[in-house]
């Protein structure tokens, strides 16, 4: 699997002006720096006003053109947004659009296998792809004098894939063996797809982005080319360019190499909802390994929902650096674990919110549950400080201005915003949008979560070895 993507959050403070200079490519205005110059100075700069420098484009055949033009060096990035992850895929056909991330790579009926990757690394450029619930990501990142090749590349795969049996066999057993490697031999990997399967009864987040076991072995050649000719069309991508470009120059060299791609089926709607959970549901594994695992999700919230931001905040608040409240309270003072982290992935439908954790060798699950219950009953009752919150902010705005002050960030964040959030131009109201949050909307969003009736617990126990 090519590497995945972490996502950015958002929050404006004054600490990371010089970041956020970078990332509007312009003028980050500092009033009290201002007041301390004598010098002229340029016009200030807003992040919000900073979209304006953005267009965008869609061709006949359905295809959206983002760019985002960024001068500051000779460099472009191109992300490719296939709106299709393992939501869009039923029993049977699961892991094929984690499948098709490998198959992207491996030939055209116009370019052999491998002619890809060689023609852009010649060039200075570079690329890799990731998979989740919900898309798939298809990255470049190469000099500008590389445009016209690139797109060239990227649209020849798109309507001509090759599907050369002995290709698919080989990349079946890529497949097969990944699943192996980041799940069957890894312990949390294992017990978050278990816990995943158990929160949800019937929308398809149940389902493994790397696909069950048995599927990966019977997807014949039809499913395939069902799957690609279905998903893989202009009016199901949104392609997403950032760096020393030219707009216009960008929307000619897409009509010339994409332009004449058809339009693919109308593709159909995710329509299951996940039916209200009325009850805790509960699992516990026996596996090979030296600690107990804990992980507890609870149904959450979209990608689009206007809560989104407190939610982000406090799990900032929770887990995020050794000065969170979890991690302080059961790992430094009552020692019940050895890491705590959480999350929740944030896409088209309504995901799961997870703590997990690692106790010690030895260690109690259920004591370390009863601590964690009483942590989040805290919290629910007495809500966050404003102390909390105010860090909140200042850690998620470092990671926003971290992320915006690269094209590679850039072009990630304006597709997330753009495919997942509906609208590219939320992204250039986030930091506002994170600054509003109260430590009311906080504990809004955490009652609305951390419900008792909504989560599922799982437990993974080291199996005693043979003999003991």
């Amino acid at each position: 699997m090519r590497a995945g993507a972490r996502r950015w959050l958002g929050g404006p403070l004054l600490g990371a002006a010089v970041l956020a200079a970078a990332a509007l490519g312009g003028v980050f205005y500092n009033a009290s720096c201002a007041a301390r110059s004598a010098a002229p100075a340029a016009a200030p700069m807003s992040f919000a006003s900073a979209g304006a420098a953005i267009q965008t484009r869609t061709l006949a055949n359905g295809l959206q053109v983002i760019v985002w033009p960024d001068h500051n060096i000779p460099s472009v990035a191109l992300f490719n947004w296939v709106h299709v992850g393992s939501r869009n895929e039923g029993s049977g056909t699961t892991g094929l659009a984690h499948f098709f991330e490998h198959m992207m790579f491996n030939g055209t009926s116009r370019r052999a296998q491998g002619e890809f990757d060689r023609l852009l690394e010649s060039s200075g450029g570079s690329n890799n792809a990731y998979t989740s619930q919900d898309v798939t990501v298809y990255q470049d990142w190469f000099p500008r004098s590389t445009l016209e090749l690139v797109l060239e590349l990227e649209s020849d795969r798109l309507a001509n894939l090759a599907f050369a049996p002995q290709v698919v066999e080989k990349e079946r057993e890529v497949v097969y063996s990944e699943r192996r490697l980041r799940v069957e031999d890894s312990n949390p990997s294992f017990l978050n797809e278990q816990v995943q399967a158990t929160a949800f009864i019937a929308h398809p987040y149940r389902i493994p982005t790397i696909g069950w076991p048995s599927d990966i072995k019977a997807w014949t050649l039809g499913d395939l080319q069902n799957f690609y000719h279905t998903w893989y069309a202009p009016n199901n991508c949104t392609l997403v360019l950032v760096g020393d470009v030219e707009p216009e120059q960008v929307f000619a060299l897409v009509e010339k190499y994409y332009g004449s791609i058809p339009r693919g089926p109308a593709t159909l709607p995710v329509r299951t909802v996940e039916p209200e959970q009325t009850g805790e549901r509960r699992l516990v594994i026996e596996r090979s390994g030296q600690n107990p695992l804990v992980q507890v999700a609870w149904h959450a919230i979209a990608a689009d929902d206007p809560r989104a931001p407190a939610l982000n905040l406090l799990q900032t608040i929770l887990t995020e650096g050794d000065a969170a409240r979890l991690h302080r309270a059961l790992v430094e003072e009552r020692k019940l674990a050895v890491e705590v982290g959480s999350g929740w992935s944030e896409g088209f439908d309504p995901n799961t919110y997870s703590v997990y954790a690692t106790l010690a060798e030895g260690a109690s699950s259920s004591e370390f549950e009863q601590a964690l219950n009483g942590e989040l009953a805290q919290l629910l009752t007495k809500g966050v400080t404003a102390a909390e919150l105010s860090r909140a902010k200042h850690q998620v705005a470092a990671s926003f201005w971290r992320g915006v002050s690269t094209i590679d960030g850039k072009a990630r964040l304006l597709g997330e915003y753009a495919v997942l959030h509906g609208d590219y131009r939320k992204l250039f109201a986030a930091p506002d949008a994170y600054e509003r949050v109260t430590v009311a909307d906080v504990l809004a969003v955490a009652r609305e979560v951390f419900k008792p009736e909504h989560r599922t617990v799982g437990v993974l126990l080291p199996r005693p070895a043979a003999g003991h």
